[in-house]
């Protein structure tokens, strides 16, 4: 099925797309919040700018949303139709680069857990991973 959009539109749409302050981020920022955890956002002197960063416990949340980032599994990760080399590729790249940058944080002596947007919809299951990788040494 080919795009119903203007060339113009879509590249509108993909324009309003947000990096920081998605709704599954704020979802856990909330929650993470709510439990009387503090933290800090986007820090630049971080590889790849965590979403949440818990200075006090060494832990990194990085919050990943389904498609952009490849999430095994998820109906939500499914490839575009259309440009399908382009998008492969592109997605490829952000795999790759999240690994990197998950390495290097925890070669750095931090504990990072990803949160997948389509588990923020179980907010048990969210600070349980978080706990339990706060408590790990």
């Amino acid at each position: 099925m080919s795009d119903n959009l203007t060339k113009e539109r879509r590249s509108w749409n993909m324009s309003r797309i947000r990096s920081k302050d998605t709704k599954p981020e704020l979802i856990v920022r909330r929650l993470l919040h709510s439990e009387g955890y503090r933290f800090r956002l986007h820090r630049k002197d971080l590889p790849g700018k965590p979403d949440i960063v818990l200075t006090k416990h060494k832990s990194i949340v990085l919050v990943h949303g389904c498609f952009w980032h490849r999430h095994k599994n998820c109906p939500d990760a499914t490839l575009p139709k259309s440009r399908k080399a382009f998008w492969d590729d592109k997605l490829s790249r952000n795999v790759e680069r999240d690994k990197v940058v998950e390495s290097t944080l925890r070669r750095a002596g931090w504990k990072v857990v990803v949160i997948w947007e389509c588990e923020t919809t179980n907010p048990e299951l969210i600070l349980t991973r978080i706990e339990e990788a706060i408590k790990r040494k």
